[in-house]
């Protein structure tokens, strides 16, 4: 009992630690966007454990997720989820993309398709797959899920479904109104 209670206060402590990361490199990737509307969702609240559900051990479906007071002149949504905690450096769980403006929730198993509703596009995650797949860390201490979500000034990024990260970020530069993210914590 005491371990744990040492692991978990350790946990704690290296997620207080990582706050000058997130305002370092993290948040400050766009330093001159303003995050000005709010991300949630309906499977985990901010800065908590993702439920198992969610994670490779689990069903790993998509957790549900909402939006709102985006900025004026929002066209579309882009929304990556990361593992900045992954052994050989940042890895990508999630890319969707050219989310109409009109649209302020995703539900949750978000089918893993290159295209949804024939509007909404998924890209390659780092698994090499379409679509979201959760966390699946290796064992040790928790590592951090970032569900970022931008609000863009152009109807769509012009890019096919299956698009890498770095694609939609070159497409996404210079078109970013605002961003925000969610956290979520898990390990094994």
């Amino acid at each position: 009992m005491i371990r744990k209670i040492i692991l978990f206060v350790i946990g704690m402590i290296s997620l207080t630690a990582c706050a000058d990361i997130i305002a370092g490199k993290d948040k400050n990737e766009f330093s001159n966007i303003k995050n000005s509307f709010f991300l949630k969702s309906t499977a985990f609240m901010n800065d908590t454990y993702i439920p198992r559900k969610y994670t490779c051990d689990g069903d790993d479906i998509s957790p549900g997720l909402y939006w709102g007071d985006f900025p004026p002149g929002t066209q579309s949504f882009v929304i990556i989820m990361e593992d900045p905690d992954a052994p050989f450096g940042v890895f990508v769980h999630w890319i969707v993309y050219d989310i109409p403006y009109y649209m302020t929730n995703l539900p949750e198993n978000l089918p893993k398709l290159p295209v949804v509703n024939g509007i909404i596009k998924q890209g390659i995650n780092d698994f090499g797959k379409i679509g979201y797949n959760g966390p699946c860390p290796p064992r040790g201490m928790p590592h951090r899920y970032f569900i970022r979500i931008y609000a863009i000034d152009i109807p769509t990024l012009g890019l096919p479904p299956g698009a890498t990260k770095e694609d939609v970020r070159y497409a996404m530069e210079g078109h970013i109104l605002s961003q925000t993210y969610l956290l979520g914590v898990y390990g094994r």
